[in-house]
């Protein structure tokens, strides 16, 4: 087989129908840059809302969770062992909320070579004052610097600096709090806890998650001042927070840590599974929908090629009649889809990139994600490689039939027939 004749021959039937050729090339330019951008844009906006999700969520949280004994007086009663027992409204065990030598726990995963950092935080309901007005709260109070390097809190603040938190007696509130009670940088807001003790806090930044729910809601302090506002020793740890080197593993890890520490553990899939169940039926649908404009292309390039050999019957018949086999002209024709299919891949990645670009630079300005100013792209080159090889894919199955319908062309039946 003379693959360079066989080229030559293609290429010229190529230009013989070059207005169906550049329809049949378009079509596969257009998939692919169709296919590249929905999936860069789907998988940016993934990704957007991952790390969304992953700042605020540690990969894998200790804690102590409020739950009734496992072992009632019931059980321990000799008439009763040996039978089936039904306990109803029990009443929870108060084992408190903090976790038990949590300093030496602490000490120990900060030489865990599998974790980044540790982040420990105290998490206290309060009511803010607001005159007569009680609005119920939560204040966590965290290790700055820790929290910071975790979970990137100055991201979503807006007025001030995480810095600040390290004064005595400060506070960053929440944007929807201080709407609500008309609080601005520098006064002063008083809360109580639920266990009636007050404290009088100095605001020193408002933050804006984008999630009213967080905003009207959630506050920061410093541990030191968390504690000092409970009355509680600087022991007094109720979560610690772990980010791990290998995301994938936090099962097994908060599995291994709830075993060694005897604390109750939750790894962030678990915390957030309708989150991530969500993200996953995205990709797939922009995979679907790319794969669907590759395929349709293909159906395109298989009609015209199928036209091109009822049109070319005379031109098969004389390549036949002059020494081409059946498996040479079946190789034109696969020639002709792998070069429409390349030169239409190539443009298509040429114009997804284009298009991603676009994409990436139209401003996307809202409330509710106040870090974010253009909508997100992702360009992994994955996805750039696998539109040009389903695209070759596609054409070369599409040129497949009609080379092969080609191939078997009786080039005596066709001249007599003229």
């Amino acid at each position: 087989m003379n693959t360079k004749l066989i080229l030559n021959i293609a290429l010229h039937l190529l230009q013989a129908r070059l207005k169906q050729t550049i329809v049949a090339a378009v079509g596969v330019t257009f998939s692919i840059a169709m296919f590249i951008a929905l999936v860069s844009f789907m998988n940016g906006l993934n990704d957007l809302l991952d790390g969304l999700m992953l700042n605020r969520t540690p990969h894998v949280l200790l804690y102590n969770e409020i739950k009734p004994s496992k072992i009632q007086p019931i059980f321990l009663a000799e008439d009763f062992k040996s039978k089936t027992n039904f306990v109803h409204s029990i009443k929870p065990k108060d084992i408190g909320k903090s976790i038990y030598d949590s300093q030496t726990i602490i000490s120990v995963l900060k030489k865990d070579e599998r974790i980044i950092d540790v982040a420990p935080k105290v998490t206290l309901p309060v009511f803010f004052n607001s005159g007569t007005i009680e609005i119920s709260g939560i204040i966590n109070g965290i290790d700055v610097l820790p929290e910071e390097k975790l979970f990137n809190i100055s991201d979503y603040i807006i007025q001030g600096k995480i810095a600040d938190l390290l004064q005595n007696n400060s506070i960053i509130i929440g944007k929807g709090l201080a709407d609500k009670m008309l609080l601005t940088l520098g006064d002063i807001i008083k809360i109580t806890t639920s266990k009636g003790n007050l404290a009088s806090l100095k605001i020193v930044g408002i933050s804006e998650i984008g999630i009213a729910e967080i905003d009207n809601t959630m506050s920061y302090t410093s541990l030191v001042t968390a504690q000092k506002i409970l009355g509680e020793p600087t022991n007094y740890i109720t979560d610690i927070q772990l980010k791990l080197f290998d995301i994938t593993s936090a099962p097994a890890i908060a599995k291994e840590f709830k075993d060694k520490f005897n604390v109750d553990t939750i790894d962030y899939q678990s915390a957030n599974s309708q989150f991530e169940t969500g993200s996953s039926v995205r990709s797939i649908i922009s995979y679907a929908v790319g794969f669907v404009l590759l395929i349709v292309a293909g159906f395109g390039i298989y009609n015209i090629l199928n036209m091109m050999i009822y049109e070319k019957m005379d031109s098969i018949a004389i390549l036949k009649a002059t020494g081409f086999s059946g498996n040479d002209v079946k190789w034109i024709f696969i020639s002709l889809s792998i070069i429409i299919g390349l030169v239409g891949g190539i443009f298509g990645l040429i114009f997804g990139y284009a298009f991603s670009a676009l994409i990436d630079n139209i401003p996307f300005n809202t409330t509710s994600l106040p870090t974010i100013t253009t909508y997100p792209i992702n360009y992994n080159p994955m996805f750039y490689f696998i539109g040009i090889t389903f695209a070759l894919f596609t054409t070369i199955i599409a040129g497949l039939f009609p080379a092969l319908k080609a191939s078997k062309v009786d080039p005596v039946a066709i001249i007599r027939g003229k």
